[in-house]
């Protein structure tokens, strides 16, 4: 049979003493003589005692405790991010949950009810693509849980925010593309909910507006996500049009290493037919042939000013007034698959 875990109680009956009074000599009150103090330390010790932490907690007020949401974890993307707040909060003594949403807005519900009910200090979200309402983010607001929204925004719901410029990205990447005498640019676009993909797919319509190339909506093509798999059919699709693009701007990295693969596939040069750039900076993009230009993010970075904003509103019992929006700037790594 297992054996139960053992309590104050027991320790107290052991050595003949109040609950009260061993748990004042495990917390070291002053008032506890050390000898008291020193027998109730082996034997609990001895006892294998482990402290009930959710009861102190909820004693306390607060668990050192913080919740992470993010579509999914599988990417370098997310990881890098993870790993930011993760060596913020770390030397802080805050543990983190991570919930993985995988792009679906009743998985993100669920996770948020089920971290509310283990009572963490406060959030960190990046949202689903699904996620086009906000009710489960403006019920953390209304019961004063901070909450920190990053990378993808959630228009309305005025909470902090930190995300990375990606309109500026965008546009640096199609007008490079522009600049090396790219004309026929083709966007492998996101979905049209994520704030990230609406601001690369306006930068990219800006840029070809500022040098006089006309938008050519065959050349937008959206993908069903943001692995490699990802960017086979709208490459295919775009490869049939009689007038073929000379570049590709994708959405991400994932999808445009799908992109080169089946553009070689078919037998066209990168980058002496087609140009090709992505958006993240995957620490793998560097080691395919060609090696693949992008637009590098600073995740880790981005990662840990989410949770340092989160860790001031927590410790300050998110009295601070003034919403904080932050944005971080992005950079343009050329590779060889650009001219």
């Amino acid at each position: 049979m297992r054996k139960s875990r053992t309590t104050i109680t027991e320790i107290a009956k052991e050595l003949g003493i109040s609950p009260s009074t061993v748990s004042r000599a495990l917390n070291n009150h002053p008032a506890i003589s050390e000898n008291t103090r020193t027998k109730v330390v082996k034997l609990a010790q001895m006892l294998n005692y482990q402290p009930n932490l959710l009861a102190l907690s909820l004693l306390k007020k607060k668990t050192n405790t913080i919740g992470v949401i993010v579509p999914e974890i599988t990417s370098y993307f997310f990881s890098s991010i993870i790993n930011g707040i993760q060596d913020l909060v770390n030397p802080m003594g805050v543990n983190m949950i991570i919930g993985q949403s995988n792009e679906s807005h009743e998985e993100e519900k669920n996770i948020v009810q089920t971290f509310i009910s283990i009572r963490v200090d406060g959030f960190l979200i990046s949202p689903s693509s699904e996620t086009r309402t906000f009710c489960h983010l403006e019920a953390l607001k209304e019961n004063n849980i901070p909450l920190v929204i990053f990378d993808r925004d959630c228009e309305g719901v005025e909470v902090d925010k930190v995300f990375v410029d990606e309109y500026k990205g965008a546009f640096q990447a199609v007008e490079y593309l522009i600049q090396t005498g790219c004309r026929r640019i083709a966007h492998i676009s996101g979905p049209s909910t994520l704030s990230t993909a609406r601001h690369r797919l306006k930068a990219y319509k800006d840029a070809l507006k500022k040098h006089n190339i006309p938008v050519n909506e065959d050349y937008i093509v959206p993908s069903r996500g943001f692995f490699p798999e990802h960017g086979i059919d709208p490459t295919k699709q775009l490869l049939s049009i009689k007038e073929r693009p000379d570049a590709i701007f994708a959405i991400n990295d994932g999808v445009a290493i799908g992109a080169m693969y089946v553009i070689k596939e078919a037998g066209i040069g990168i980058p002496e037919e087609i140009s090709v750039i992505g958006f993240d900076d995957d620490p793998h993009s560097c080691y395919f042939k060609p090696s693949l230009s992008t637009v590098w993010q600073p995740t880790y970075e981005l990662g840990m000013l989410s949770a340092r904003i989160l860790m001031k509103r927590i410790n300050t019992k998110n009295e601070l007034s003034k919403i904080r929006i932050e944005s971080l700037f992005p950079e343009l790594i050329i590779r060889g698959s650009s001219r």
